[in-house]
């Protein structure tokens, strides 16, 4: 038979088989759906497989008088796989419509899971524009430990908080830490009313129908968690650091008095922060006050950590400011990951304190092997519950090993490479992994690598190791 024959025959064969495996004929792109969670070990279902977002713009029209919420998200992403359809975590609101790059799109709820489906299919490497209009009255939500977080009222407005997934009460996105992006965020309110959130205003407007309009923008990457809106009668203070950062505090006005000193003392720490850490990470920096008993914590909310009531422990404003370096701008890539925001945050409270008048960093490492409270008042806390790096459930990834078992682990480190090493690996890690994101199995082969030294009993004893360390 002649080969050109047999050749033609079976050109369409070898077409059909083409695509089956591409997944397309045609030129039509035959994708399928993205995975409705990213499977992380202590919230499954939060996250969303299939693409990486790249840009929120959100914009957000709210009146306290009656907590009403109406609101866009345009949402950027870049499509990981061919996606037939898609998930964004949305918890409680009405969505009223959708758009994929332009053009209506199918959609349907089931609990905090928004499907889209787009008119045509996604193809991998696709960057995707996603219109979403929905409102309603934001909820509050209870996390596995009991705090509240979400939407909340406060006295006089309301705040959006998200840690660790309560930030879909307000918004629709792909709310798992591993997922960062960049954020505009436009808030209306009334008149009378401030409405801040992360990052730089870049303008404020009266839109002549009694409200105003406040426009702030992040440029540098954030996780979902990490994103807030505060609205209410703040009493706002601008300035710089001495290294020229600008410096936004909004107070709500019945702590504007015992919030004074301890925020007067913000420039002075980014600074000290940037000398230890590396330069600053962000573009801003600043701090809302809310009214006291509004939250029961301190949340380090991108370049402005909120803290409910006058922040008036100075080492609550160090270990909310250094998680600008630990935990938003390096952040963690699952949340069993949470020993590196927090044990680092609370090791600057530790070196602080050092370095202006109080106990060692060593001083506290004893107190707290022997439950000494004259040095510490947690040295007597359970930090040994538990390792560190594996809390075993969803509640316990704010435990108290997760902060000082953690910070333990990283003090030992400290003795085993001493200070000039260990101070260079802090300040590398800050840099290396700068607006991204990192597991503990990177830290510690991170840890070896730059220090030269084999960590690895310190992993298995303070890191991993079960009860208390001798």
């Amino acid at each position: 038979m002649d080969l050109r024959v047999l050749s033609r025959l079976a050109a369409p064969a070898v077409a059909a088989l083409l695509a089956l495996t591409t997944g397309c004929t045609g030129g039509t792109v035959q994708g399928r759906p993205g995975a409705s969670g990213l499977r992380d070990a202590y919230f499954p279902k939060a996250g969303n497989g299939g693409y990486q977002v790249e840009h929120y713009a959100l914009d957000l029209d709210y009146d306290p008088a009656d907590a009403e919420l109406n609101a866009t998200a345009v949402i950027t992403a870049r499509a990981e796989q061919d996606l037939s359809s898609f998930n964004l975590d949305l918890s409680g609101l009405k969505v009223e419509g959708v758009t994929v790059q332009g053009e209506p799109a199918r959609h349907n709820r089931s609990g905090n899971e928004l499907t889209v489906r787009p008119a045509e299919d996604l193809k991998n490497g696709e960057v995707f524009r996603v219109e979403i209009d929905y409102g309603g009255k934001p909820k509050t939500v209870v996390d596995p430990g009991g705090a509240k977080e979400g939407w909340i009222a406060t006295e006089g407005g309301a705040v959006g908080v998200g840690e660790p997934v309560g930030s879909m009460a307000w918004y629709p996105g792909n709310h798992h830490p591993s997922d960062k992006a960049a954020y505009d965020i436009t808030v209306t309110v009334p008149h009378g009313y401030e409405a801040v959130s992360n990052g730089e205003l870049r303008s404020r407007t009266d839109t002549g129908d009694g409200r105003t309009e406040f426009v702030w923008h992040s440029p540098e990457p954030m996780a979902s968690y990490l994103a807030t809106v505060a609205v209410g009668p703040y009493k706002v203070t601008t300035g710089k650091t001495p290294s020229g950062v600008p410096v936004y505090n909004a107070v709500a006005p019945g702590e504007a008095a015992e919030s004074a000193a301890p925020l007067a003392r913000l420039p002075e720490m980014v600074e000290w922060g940037s000398g230890r850490f590396g330069p600053y990470p962000f573009s801003t920096a600043g701090a809302i006050v809310l009214p006291k008993g509004t939250l029961t914590y301190a949340l380090e909310t991108q370049t402005k950590p909120v803290f409910s009531g006058a922040p008036v422990e100075e080492d609550l404003v160090v270990h909310e400011l250094a998680h600008q370096w630990f935990g938003n701008s390096v952040s963690p890539k699952s949340w069993k990951d949470m020993w590196l925001n927090e044990g680092f945050a609370t090791y600057a409270e530790w070196l602080w304190a050092e370095e202006h008048g109080g106990h060692t960093a060593e001083e506290y490492f004893r107190a707290f092997m022997a439950g000494d409270t004259d040095v510490h008042y947690d040295a007597d806390s359970d930090w040994d519950a538990f390792p560190p790096a594996a809390p075993p459930r969803p509640e316990d990834i704010s435990g108290y090993p997760v902060y000082y078992g953690a910070a333990m682990v990283l003090h030992r480190i400290r003795q085993e490479v001493g200070d000039d090493k260990f101070f260079d690996l802090v300040r590398g890690w800050a840099a290396d992994r700068r607006h991204g994101n990192a597991s503990t199995a990177e830290f510690t082969a991170y840890a070896e690598q730059r220090t030269g030294h084999d960590l690895k009993k310190v992993w298995d004893v303070w890191l991993y190791g079960e009860g208390r360390p001798r």
